[in-house]
């Protein structure tokens, strides 16, 4: 049963309207700081959501293009994958034995397998925890103990995940785990070595075999790289860049792990992000969309590197929440849905045409520096000086980001780095429907000349 189409937005009193104020003040009394921020800034509560449309308490439809940042890849609230749930938490939920879910979940998974062989699923509750047990797992095969990973990198929050973070995010959290080095990604907008594609030559992956040899102790573990970089704003790098970087990885006897927790399960219009450049991972992190809503995560590799010790001992890679049997049955709906409903190719065909759209803005608007993307997963650069690629400054995105929630539209252009990535049952009108919105308030900032603040 497919999701809802042609969705749209639907205000009915002042964003945050007077419910959600209430309930929020009574929520402010006890949350603590630090929660998630779009959910902060926009001031809304949720009563229920469908499809690509989520209604607050106070009745106003707004229209998701955050979708839980990529969590939310089925639509809100898809009935095969509520009906799933549904039944299992009436049957089992608490506890790690196999179940028939769990047996339906690694088959499912075993078709879609991100390559050739990478098919042993271990299974988690939040992506940093599978990357942590990815981190291990590859000490455990090579007997190594550093590594790599890239400007811009975001692998979760834990420390081993926090350390190979490629942002100032991590500043004052130090001191970090030692043996973790940060190698350049290959941002071709905003080119960290200052040079143009394609005659650099892909030299990012040449800086990285240069730095690597000089600054580590020649016990490199594993590379983890993300195939577009989500977190640092939807970063599509050139074809030739995750094969460089594999071969980097391949020469200092590194596994090569690639972190497809956004960028996996249809979100960049394949399977898999690795499959736009026929990279083979040693092994791959699995999150948001595999457990359609549900926290499940899930780390997947070879035969043979899944027997190293003692990661392979009787719970040395276990988790007391992973694979129960509730998560289990969200993960297989998750992926019958995926598969029953093409969305993979859903994800490839509207995300298109989006992108044919938002490729138009580079013209029409003077703060719109650059516009790139694959499947649901879209850029857009959001600059004050088209020349000098300035970053439009925090509180202008945030005034269209609120400008946005009033009109009836939840997105992340509450950066400079927007990023779009709607659920990947959007059809093609619903789609349309909020690219008007966010047109509306682009022509706005276009009137009143807020870039120039």
């Amino acid at each position: 049963m497919p999701q809802p189409a042609n969705q749209n937005r639907v205000i009915k009193t002042a964003i945050p309207g007077p419910k959600s104020q209430a309930i929020r003040a009574r929520e402010d009394a006890h949350l603590a700081p630090g929660a998630q921020g779009y959910a902060l800034m926009s001031g809304v509560v949720v009563d229920h959501a469908e499809g690509t449309a989520v209604t607050d308490v106070d009745g106003n439809v707004f229209l998701d293009f955050i979708g839980g940042i990529a969590v939310a890849a089925l639509g809100h609230s898809h009935p095969t994958w509520v009906s799933a749930i549904q039944q299992q938490v009436a049957k089992a939920s608490a506890g790690t034995f196999t179940s028939e879910a769990r047996v339906e979940l690694l088959e499912r998974f075993s078709r879609h397998a991100p390559a050739n062989g990478v098919h042993r699923l271990q299974l988690y509750s939040g992506g940093a925890e599978a990357v942590e047990s990815a981190l291990r797992l590859a000490k455990s095969h090579t007997g190594k103990y550093e590594f790599v990973s890239c400007w811009g990198g975001f692998h979760g929050k834990t420390m081993g995940a926090l350390s190979l973070m490629g942002s100032t995010f991590k500043d004052k959290l130090g001191p970090m785990v030692p043996g973790s080095h940060q190698v350049p990604y290959a941002d071709c907008y905003r080119c960290p070595l200052g040079q143009s594609y394609p005659s650099c030559g892909v030299a990012c992956a040449d800086v990285a075999r240069k730095y690597l040899k000089v600054a580590t102790a020649g016990s490199v573990a594993a590379m983890i790289i993300e195939p577009m970089q989500g977190t640092a704003g939807n970063i599509t790098p050139p074809k030739e860049f995750l094969p460089a970087m594999k071969s980097v990885a391949e020469e200092i006897g590194a596994l090569f792990i690639a972190d497809e927790m956004i960028t996996g399960l249809g979100r960049t219009g394949t399977w898999w992000g690795i499959h736009h450049t026929g990279v083979t991972p040693d092994i791959v992190t699995i999150g948001k969309a595999v457990g359609g809503g549900f926290p499940l995560s899930a780390l997947a590799t070879t035969d043979e590197i899944s027997k190293a010790k003692p990661w392979s001992n009787q719970s040395g890679s276990s988790s007391s929440y992973g694979g129960n049997a509730l998560a289990a049955a969200a993960g297989a709906a998750s992926l019958k849905i995926i598969e029953e409903e093409n969305l993979v190719e859903n994800s490839r065909k509207v995300g298109a045409r989006m992108l044919q759209e938002l490729e138009t803005w580079v013209d029409r608007y003077p703060f719109v520096g650059y516009v790139s993307g694959s499947g649901m997963f879209m850029r857009v650069e959001l600059v004050s000086d088209k020349k000098t690629k300035a970053e439009l400054p925090r509180k202008v995105t945030e005034r269209i980001f609120n400008e946005c929630v009033r009109r009836g539209l939840m997105t992340m252009a509450y950066s400079a780095h927007f990023r779009i990535q709607p659920p990947l049952t959007t059809d093609e009108a619903t789609a349309m429907n909020g690219l008007a919105i966010l047109k509306e308030v682009f022509d706005l900032v276009e009137r009143e000349g807020w870039w120039r603040s």
